[in-house]
């Protein structure tokens, strides 16, 4: 089973770039961020109509979720459990069957957190720290899960072109990358950096300065397994194509093969 991630910066305005990636890629599953559309408005047909199902949790002009699935998504989660007066649409969970095995998907939209200091930033590290609280229960499960999607998290030093530009910046802070550690600790494997080591592999490149062209990128984008889920582990790759296209979001997809 292919699961894809994509923050689409706004589902919409890439409706075009999403259509074309998903008829050329093909996922079996496509985790989405940044939908950045309430549920109701959500383009449903067009991509109905290439055999997916879809889940969303969506928001008026900012955030959102989504899961696009050919097989059934059963047993729907929205909201990242912890905070129930947060009202950001950051967080959506689901069961998807493949051919012998079930795997437990959650997509998130991990907050950027900048400016720092102050109050957005002390918002991303809180939710880091409800993040951590559900994966631990997912740990404690023994189940085939994942956590996938845009986590605004630098985690080392090969993943940004120019370090020391960030060391102010929220995705960079030692603290984040401080809480990231945290739950890969809790036995979590990172599964592009489990088969790919090397530098200058980017999922996210600015719209400003040529940033592309330059290969001027930052890593942020990032699939987190289960033990069980790492044991189905065969292959994990960065998607570039999409960002070279016409009207395109600042991300491009990452994705995972998983033997279900």
């Amino acid at each position: 089973m292919r699961i894809a991630s994509f923050n689409i910066n706004g589902v919409k305005a890439r409706l075009p770039a999403l259509l074309q990636w998903l008829e050329e890629a093909s996922p079996d599953v496509a985790l989405l961020q940044e939908i950045k559309s309430v549920d109701e408005g959500f383009p449903r047909e067009p991509i109905e109509d290439l055999g997916y199902n879809i889940e969303t949790h969506g928001q008026k002009g900012f955030n959102g979720v989504a899961i696009l699935s050919k097989r059934p998504i059963e047993d729907v989660s929205r909201g990242l459990p912890g905070d129930p007066e947060d009202e950001q649409a950051r967080w959506i969970e689901a069961t998807i069957s493949g051919e012998t095995l079930a795997v437990r998907v959650c997509g998130l939209y991990l907050p950027n957190g900048n400016p720092t200091p102050g109050p957005k930033y002390d918002y991303k590290l809180a939710w880091m720290e409800r993040l951590q609280a559900r994966a631990e229960e997912l740990i404690a499960s023994e189940e085939i899960a994942l956590m996938a999607g845009d986590y605004n998290v630098i985690p080392q030093a090969e993943d940004v072109h120019n370090p020391d530009q960030w060391t102010s910046d929220a995705l960079y802070l030692p603290q984040t990358r401080a809480a990231w550690r945290r739950l890969l600790a809790l036995g979590y494997t990172e599964a592009f950096r489990a088969l790919n080591t090397a530098p200058l592999n980017y999922t996210f490149w600015d719209y400003q300065a040529g940033a592309w062209n330059k290969n001027n990128g930052i890593r942020i984008d990032h699939f987190l397994l289960t033990p069980q889920a790492a044991d189905l582990l065969l292959d994990c790759q960065i998607d570039k194509k999409p960002r070279a296209g016409e009207k395109p979001s600042d991300h491009t997809p990452i994705w995972v093969n998983l033997d279900l």
